[in-house]
């Protein structure tokens, strides 16, 4: 059991290490190239913290263990938005725009409804996978054109602290990209050993397993981001990155996965697909009271998670 232990803990470290390095080779390489702040700020951070999810994702499709691929993403967006966002809000509260209310969110709950179709006979094939990985190519082009659109007339000082600056040769971006993928790969590797191990010795499904603590560890770069832009009190990196996260989570790392190897949910539960629907239809009217995401409404989100890990766990 330790070595297992070990294992997913080396797996953490190494992913989180990664995804680190990927981020910031990739943010100087776009620099170098003359791509705005606001435009990394919102493809190569966003997706950048949803590549832990990503690599472990594609990996179990590799080895045929669907239960932790699709409990992975499951788990991922449910503590993201009550477990990030809650610590988040409760750190500082949160203002929120009218295009996170209007566009962003409406977009997260109709990616999830979308999953919730897919997903009723607990299996995603390569032709629905296709479908979901269109869709994380139409969401990308439309940010990146409304994120040129805006580009000159929205301040992004704030993104520009959060995001790493120009490195000093173009060989360093490189070298941090490929990394940064290759430590990605390792981590990937260690965490799913040592989690499928762990679920055969305590005797519980690799679904719970991946509900819990894969989830949970994957989403350690979306919660350092978010966390680092509450304190910095830049609620717009906060939020967007979580709800740009998930969706990320289900139209790319379940569209890639299945596009590799068709996904058998088995060990998932319709619960969980309502959880996290559930949460990601309640953030939409806590966004909109007020347009401020308040500390007692990250108390509620907290708590939300606590109640679904304890009837998770039992």
């Amino acid at each position: 059991m330790f070595i297992n232990i070990g294992l997913i803990l080396i797996g953490f470290i190494v992913l989180f290490a990664g995804a680190e390095g990927l981020v910031r080779g990739s943010s100087s390489l776009a620099l170098r190239l003359g791509i705005s702040p606001l435009v990394i700020g919102l493809t190569v951070v966003a997706f950048g913290t949803s590549m832990p999810e990503l690599v472990v994702s594609i990996k179990t499709a590799i080895t045929h263990h669907g239960s932790i691929a699709v409990g992975n993403v499951v788990g991922s967006n449910i503590f993201n938005i009550a477990v990030i966002l809650g610590i988040s809000a409760l750190i500082c509260p949160m203002k929120v725009k009218i295009q996170l209310v209007r566009l962003d969110a409406p977009v997260m709950i109709t990616v999830s409804l979308l999953f919730w179709f897919i997903f009723r006979d607990f299996h995603i094939s390569r032709t629905e996978g296709i479908v979901l990985f269109s869709g994380i190519i139409l969401y990308t082009l439309g940010n990146f054109l409304l994120a040129r659109r805006e580009s000159d007339t929205k301040n992004t000082s704030g993104i520009e602290e959060i995001i790493p600056g120009t490195m000093k040769h173009i060989s360093s971006d490189f070298l941090f990209i490929i990394g940064g993928l290759g430590l990605l790969i390792a981590g990937s590797h260690a965490l799913v050993e040592g989690a499928s191990g762990l679920a055969r010795l305590l005797g519980v499904s690799e679904a719970v397993i991946g509900l819990t603590i894969i989830a949970a560890g994957t989403s350690l770069p979306e919660l350092a981001t978010s966390v680092v832009a509450a304190f910095r009190r830049e609620p717009d990196i906060a939020i967007g990155n979580v709800v740009g996260s998930n969706i990320f989570n289900i139209l790319c790392i379940l569209g890639a996965s299945s596009l590799i190897a068709p996904l058998d949910g088995a060990g998932i539960r319709m619960t969980d697909i309502y959880v996290m629907l559930g949460t990601s239809i309640l953030l939409l009217p806590l966004l909109r009271t007020g347009f401020v995401l308040q500390r007692w409404e990250g108390s509620v989100l907290v708590g939300v998670y606590g109640v679904y890990l304890y009837f998770l766990l039992l």
